[in-house]
């Protein structure tokens, strides 16, 4: 899932341009001129925490008929605080990917 970043003064999204700054990714919206930096580093959206773990998931695609394909895979971060049997089904299933909670219908 892509990260959205918005201009917190204007709420623009398409008009956003950044450079690194060492650790930071400095901001700036070429609509209002607002200034901002960013941490990349990955938190939790449900806590805010920073102790995750990235974790391999696969992408799961409709083939044919019934047949569901794993057609890439992602980096997932799971909180090791908020996802902690999403982690223990991970660590369960190595060195396989982490499926997705849902499916797509295989109708």
């Amino acid at each position: 899932m892509p990260i959205e970043i918005r201009c917190p003064e204007c709420d623009e999204a398409e008009a956003i341009r950044g450079s690194e700054d060492g650790e930071v990714v400095a901001l700036t919206c070429d609509a209002c001129g607002f200034e901002w930096s960013r941490d990349p580093s990955p938190r939790c959206r449900s806590c805010g925490g920073t102790d995750l773990f990235p974790a391999i998931a696969a992408i799961v695609e409709k083939g044919r008929g019934t047949q569901l394909s794993i057609v890439g895979t992602r980096v997932e971060y799971l909180c090791e605080t908020c996802q902690v049997g999403t982690l223990a089904r991970y660590f369960k299933n190595r060195p396989n990917p982490l499926m997705p909670d849902e499916l797509p219908n295989a109708r």
